[in-house]
């Protein structure tokens, strides 16, 4: 990549972000919370309704958090029938009551004996050697419930079907990537940010394509691949803040 080119890609990494992109943004809803297990709670469910519009899925994540009397955490741990009866008629897109319920057991049984979520990231509860083996480890344990409902699955993606990830990888760059413009949380250790990978979709990829830092035609989870292999040429230690060069440049100026 020309010199020029990699000015320009930093110029829109700083002028997305900022403190500004937050209010209009589904990280918006971690946000709202000080404590870790809430953060991580929130930025959950935000991360795993994010597809569509944003304003839709900023709302209905606040919608949820409400329903939660927003403590997610304590909800979680401790919701009776009776509270978990009222998110029966919670839905977004194809995400249902059902999905909803699952999650809140899996966090029940999470929360139960971990104080944060980042350890459902480690296979073996060590540091992973890549993100692929984060996010395979995260899918096995997630569905280890017996009661699993197969319909939330499309819900939680896994890399080893071939997917992209998107969300999850979204979520993960909250969690993991801390910087002096404080939109991501970095509140997750073990992960480094020079793992992460770029989430992906169709604007991120026809910017990318635009401009040279794609081949692959097929947008899946070796696509995520190798543009987060160039991102890592520009640099190498925070590949993925040029996601807000690429969300910017794909979303909002329509490249």
């Amino acid at each position: 990549m020309q010199a020029s080119l990699i000015d320009f890609f930093n110029k829109k990494v700083a002028e997305y972000n900022q403190v500004s992109f937050i209010p209009k943004d589904p990280v918006c809803i971690p946000h709202l919370f000080s404590d870790k297990p809430d953060m991580e709670i929130s930025a959950f469910f935000a991360a795993i309704f994010a597809w569509g519009n944003r304003t839709t899925i900023i709302n209905k994540s606040k919608e949820l958090m409400q329903l939660m009397h927003m403590q997610p955490h304590q909800f979680c741990l401790h919701a009776g029938k009776k509270e978990l009866k009222k998110l029966t008629s919670f839905k977004h897109r194809t995400f249902n009551a059902t999905d909803l319920l699952y999650c809140i057991e899996f966090f029940r049984h999470h929360y139960t004996t971990h104080d944060s979520l980042e350890y459902a990231f480690l296979p073996g509860g060590k540091k992973p050697d890549t993100v692929y083996d984060a996010l395979v480890h995260f899918h096995h344990y997630f569905f280890s419930l017996p009661d699993a409902p197969p319909r939330t699955r499309k819900h939680i993606a896994n890399p080893a079907k071939g997917s992209t990830c998107k969300r999850l990888n979204m979520f993960l760059r909250w969690m993991v990537r801390q910087d002096k413009s404080g939109v991501d949380l970095g509140i997750w250790k073990k992960i480094k940010p020079s793992q992460l990978i770029c989430p992906i979709d169709v604007h991120v990829a026809r910017v990318a394509k635009r401009f040279g830092l794609l081949e692959r035609k097929q947008i899946d989870w070796e696509a995520a691949e190798e543009l987060t292999t160039y991102l890592r040429k520009l640099d190498a230690h925070d590949p993925v803040k040029y996601d807000f060069a690429l969300f910017g440049l794909g979303v909002m100026e329509k490249y």
